[in-house]
């Protein structure tokens, strides 16, 4: 099980997102008002708080979204997660994971600010299955899926 520390949106792309205390996830679109919001497979993106500190440690300035994720989370490892893990999030959001790290520009924004991009390796892309509101602090569960199951 893990956490959600901070939910992050933008207007734009390509850079920082600022934490809000909660959002709409909507289905087949993202997070309501933010500037990744749409079709596709890359709907939300997720990092682990724990990734993110060892930047800061590092001497890094950074904080919750400074690597343009949407969901900073807490005790959900991106090593071990794959494409087509499923998660709830809140009371009734399901999200599924497209793809675990992606190709950056070199060097991309967050690299010319931070001076390492962990997204390309850490990052965790979703899109939304069942969307619903979620709050920093909610708890974030692996959906077990029968086996069989192709939904």
């Amino acid at each position: 099980m893990g956490k959600i520390e901070s939910i992050n949106i933008s207007k734009g792309k390509g850079g920082p997102k600022y934490p809000v205390a909660e959002a709409r996830l909507i289905e087949n679109r993202g997070i309501e008002g933010d500037g990744h919001g749409g079709p596709g497979p890359r709907q939300v993106s997720l990092l682990s708080w724990e990734s993110a500190l060892m930047m800061k440690n590092a001497g890094a300035d950074i904080g919750f979204g400074s690597f343009g994720e949407n969901i900073t989370t807490s005790g959900l490892p991106s090593r071990g997660v794959g494409v087509g893990h499923r998660f709830t999030m809140g009371e009734s959001a399901i999200i599924e994971v497209t793809a675990v790290g992606k190709n950056c520009p070199s060097p991309c924004s967050i690299f010319r600010r931070v001076g390492r991009c962990i997204m390309p390796d850490e990052g965790i892309f979703c899109k939304v299955v069942v969307g619903g509101v979620i709050r920093a602090g909610d708890a974030i569960h692996p959906l077990v899926r029968k086996a069989g199951n192709e939904d």
